[in-house]
């Protein structure tokens, strides 16, 4: 059974937001999931994206209804963490006050991966303690929405590598 939870301090906070999942596949399957770009622009972005794989290498995800995003790639420590710095508005790079931190953690749970998502950074975001406590509200749903596809996508691989 796949369970998913995103916590973090009452509404009209800007705490980080938690979220996991256990996935049904190994460790490396998940990994490659999360950080292949023919990947991430599948189940996360829908409209493709481009990963460089190491510290100080750029991300790019493209969405048919929000446009593209570019992110920073921070720590890659395979296949247990990544972390990375995304703008949070289309079309720029990363950088203090529109950026916030998202640390994807790995670790095996028998055959299956649990993977726990940390998005934090919010209270640096410049705009509005409203503004920002809804658009960490919008992330909560996002990744419970995002965390879902993961889990469907990497089932879905899982099965097309079966004999």
């Amino acid at each position: 059974m796949t369970e998913t939870t995103a916590a973090g301090s009452p509404a009209g906070t800007t705490e980080p937001i938690e979220a996991e999942v256990r996935i049904e596949a190994p460790m490396e399957r998940v990994w490659d999931v999360i950080t292949q770009a023919e990947h991430v622009g599948t189940w996360f972005a829908d409209a493709g994206g481009e990963v460089d794989l190491r510290p100080g290498g750029a991300m790019t995800l493209r969405w048919a209804e929000y446009g593209t995003y570019r992110a920073r790639i921070d720590v890659v420590e395979p296949p247990t963490r990544l972390v990375v710095r995304w703008s949070e508005a289309p079309d720029v790079e990363p950088e203090p006050g529109n950026q916030t931190q998202i640390e994807f953690t790995l670790r095996a749970d028998g055959d299956a991966t649990l993977l726990r998502v940390v998005e934090s950074g919010f209270d640096t975001l410049e705009m509005s303690a409203e503004r920002r406590a809804e658009h960490r509200a919008g992330n909560v749903e996002g990744w419970q929405q995002e965390l879902g596809e993961l889990t469907r996508y990497v089932a879905g691989l899982s099965a097309d590598a079966q004999p």
